[in-house]
């Protein structure tokens, strides 16, 4: 495989913590801040982007507001005219954004690009928006009667471990317990100012109560609202530019897109040691584009803990256990933030939010952040090479990237 290096030249997350509605403020003006902000952390001006690529999944569903490639020009008039695609796919919709920009870069029609993530999710009753995203499973083959359908989905997977490998909710409960640990850290994580005790963690039905099967509140992630942006650049543009070395590298990534339904996915890899197999597949196409051999190899990762369970799913996929072990990394501490291999320490998807459709880029601004050394009180010491994995549904898209210091 071709070894590929995409410089991000800077990004930015807004504060997954605002409830923009009652901020009296709408997804345009969430667009107008993130393109600002990250282009001020660019150090590059509006009309030095060439393209744009605008990720989100929910937009007409959750407020009405659709064709949202046109958003940032709408909101900043500077970028009129500059060519701009809004991407979907889930959760994984801004993933998909950055692959369809470094393509761009990499076959040389731009040098300079601006990737956006972008969700409004909290403008309607918790459980209705919840209900919304169902619209990325099979609707109506695999969602009827499942009032909760992507806790009862990763209860599914969960289930998956059980019976091939046995599994221990004690367990589960940690990821969730070591993401909202590790959100008190992170300025912009929407759950560091929340408070917790033990009793949080365990099987309290009144302090912890069951959403579906063995997850229960503190497995799953909440509706957030949220942008993250990042500039890609190419070689040729740092040339031009130089003195800017840009703030990381983009230096292998991975992606795989299988059917919706999770049934699909549980019966094709029946017999197979991973029990998502496309999955590891992504991870390790994006490894031997970077060409390194292992997760021994990073020094973090970000990945997608949309419900626990995905990031048990994680641990044994990106080779850090063998399969059906994820078990002994959680209890060895080896995600801990100083552990061997941190895992989430900006808190994740539980711990820091999920809008949806910015998700992906985000934990690229945090991997960024991570390998130039300026993540603030979360920061991995030493780190220079990490990963990140970002789902869409029940991992029907599945894209991950290596990122490394320039």
């Amino acid at each position: 495989m071709t070894k590929t290096s995409i410089t991000i030249l800077g990004g930015h997350q807004t504060d997954f913590a605002v409830n923009i509605a009652k901020n009296h403020s709408d997804v345009a003006d969430l667009v107008r801040e993130a393109v600002t902000a990250t282009l001020a952390a660019s150090g590059i001006e509006p009309q030095q982007l060439e393209s744009i690529h605008v990720g989100n999944a929910f937009g007409q569903l959750y407020n009405g507001q659709g064709h949202l490639g046109a958003m940032p020009a709408t909101v900043v008039p500077e970028l009129w005219g500059v060519p701009s695609m809004r991407h979907e796919a889930a959760c994984a919709s801004s993933s998909m954004a950055v692959l369809s920009a470094m393509a761009e870069i990499e076959a040389g029609r731009y040098d300079c690009v601006l990737v956006l993530g972008v969700e409004q999710e909290k403008n309607m009753p918790g459980a209705q928006a919840a209900s919304v995203q169902t619209a990325a499973a099979w609707v109506g083959r695999e969602t009827e009667g499942i009032d909760f359908f992507w806790p009862y989905a990763f209860d599914r997977v969960a289930e998956e471990y059980d019976a091939r490998f046995g599994i221990d909710d004690a367990h589960l409960r940690a990821i969730g317990e070591l993401n909202l640990r590790n959100a008190k850290d992170n300025p912009n994580a929407q759950t560091r100012d929340w408070h917790f005790t033990s009793d949080s963690f365990g099987t309290d039905d009144h302090v912890n109560p069951v959403v579906h099967g063995r997850l229960r509140r503190n497995d799953v992630t909440q509706i957030t609202d949220g942008a993250a942006g990042l500039v890609l650049v190419s070689d040729s543009w740092l040339d031009a530019n130089r003195g800017s070395t840009g703030q990381a590298r983009i230096t292998g990534w991975g992606h795989s897109t299988v059917g919706l339904p999770i049934d699909q996915k549980l019966e094709r890899s029946a017999g197979n040691a991973y029990v998502m197999p496309h999955v590891r597949r992504a991870i390790t196409d994006a490894f031997a584009r970077a060409g390194i051999e292992g997760a021994a190899e990073l020094d973090l990762i970000e990945t997608h803990d949309c419900m626990t369970p995905s990031e048990y799913m994680a641990i044994d996929h990106f080779g850090i256990t063998a399969p059906g072990e994820s078990w002994k990394a959680v209890e060895d501490g080896s995600l801990e933030r100083d552990g061997s291999i941190p895992v989430n320490p900006s808190g994740g998807l539980i711990g820091g939010g999920h809008p949806v459709g910015a998700t992906g880029a985000r934990m690229l601004v945090d991997a960024a952040k991570q390998v130039s050394a300026t993540a603030g009180d979360y920061q991995v010491d030493g780190a220079r090479r990490g990963a990140t994995l970002n789902i869409g549904g029940s991992t029907a898209t599945t894209a991950c990237f290596v990122v490394e210091s320039t």
